[in-house]
């Protein structure tokens, strides 16, 4: 049998339509891989982190921070893009509002901040981007929040020092030394060092002490302050809150040592460094995993300004006997009592 043209014509058609097209399985894997690049492109959220105090590979908050995004799920460099920007005392008036200033350039979807400055820097830069508070003091005074509830803007995080927070370490000092009259305070002038001075001198009037408040700005500074405290007949010294004091803590407590001056502060593991009493929020490592998770909301669909800020929920006291023998001090049995940790 055979078939003229129009039919043999319409037969080859039809064969065409069933039999399959064989594409190269090279060309399929190009496919492929363009579709994944498709889907990902442009995709990878970036999260932008300011710290100060030590170098980023040693710095406590950097690596609770990474910690936490990784429990999360997170992967740095493949899920999340984690921009570290840091600067020393030294360096971070100038360096702070450029790094926010390339963050914003970055289109960063959130910034992370551990320090005062970073916050305010962040602010300033960005009245949309979403911003996380690792730690912060004052938040609502500064005009950062709204309130603790409905921080409202751009902004939310964890309030890690308050002012009931440093108004209790200059309590601990007059119960651990009864017939304290006299105390410095150290402080990196700010506006956040302004509320803690301004809450210090409430709290001395009340306890009947007399506080002379000393403005430290280098390491160079440190020598000359704890002379003039030695000069005012100083019988305590404190510190306010910063990166500054936290990396420097162990000077200070040399110092403070040199000088027969029972110190406190609330920087983690000062203590540890050789001052008297260290108080303050359980662990600034939770302060910094903990933000994370704020993170991970925001990147999920969250806002800020809907997030309530969160504050410690328990207080560390750590005491160093060593450093008080050193001194020639008693601890009085009320203040060992409630110490959480005590260095022999």
């Amino acid at each position: 049998m055979t078939l003229d043209g129009s039919a043999a014509s319409a037969s080859y058609r039809r064969s065409l339509t069933r039999a399959p097209i064989l594409v190269p399985a090279f060309l399929l894997m190009l496919a492929g891989a363009w579709t994944v690049f498709a889907q990902t492109a442009g995709k990878v959220p970036r999260i932008g982190l300011l710290v100060s105090g030590p170098p980023p590979d040693e710095h406590i908050c950097v690596k609770a921070f990474r910690a936490g995004l990784a429990e999360l799920g997170w992967v740095e460099g493949g899920t999340i893009v984690l921009d570290v920007r840091w600067a020393d005392k030294e360096t971070a008036e100038v360096a702070f509002p450029r790094f926010a200033a390339e963050f914003v350039k970055l289109r960063t979807d959130v910034i992370v901040s551990v320090t005062a400055q970073g916050l305010s820097e962040a602010k300033r830069a960005s009245a949309t981007l979403p911003i996380v508070m690792a730690a912060s003091s004052y938040p609502v005074e500064r005009g950062l929040i709204s309130s603790l509830n409905r921080p409202g803007g751009n902004i939310t995080g964890l309030a890690t020092y308050t002012s009931d927070l440093h108004t209790k370490r200059l309590q601990l000092l007059t119960e651990a030394l009864p017939r304290l009259s006299r105390v410095t305070v150290l402080r990196v002038t700010g506006d956040q060092s302004d509320f803690i001075v301004r809450d210090l001198r409430q709290t001395a009037g009340l306890l009947g002490l007399k506080l002379q408040v000393i403005d430290v700005k280098r390491v160079e500074d440190f020598p000359a302050a704890f002379q003039a405290a030695a000069r005012e007949r100083a019988q305590a010294i404190m510190t306010t809150q910063s990166p500054f004091f936290y990396q420097n803590m162990r000077l200070i407590a040399e110092l403070a040592l040199k000088h027969r001056l029972p110190s406190v502060s609330g920087e983690p593991m000062a203590a540890e460094a050789g001052m008297l009493m260290t108080h303050g929020s359980n662990r600034v490592h939770d302060s910094c995993h903990r933000a994370a998770s704020f993170a991970d909301r925001i990147l999920k669909g969250a806002k800020p300004g809907d997030l309530p800020v969160e504050q410690p929920t328990k207080y560390e006291l750590v005491v160093n006997l060593k450093t008080a023998r050193s001194l020639g001090l008693t601890l009085p049995s009320t203040i060992l009592v409630r110490a959480d940790r005590v260095i022999e």
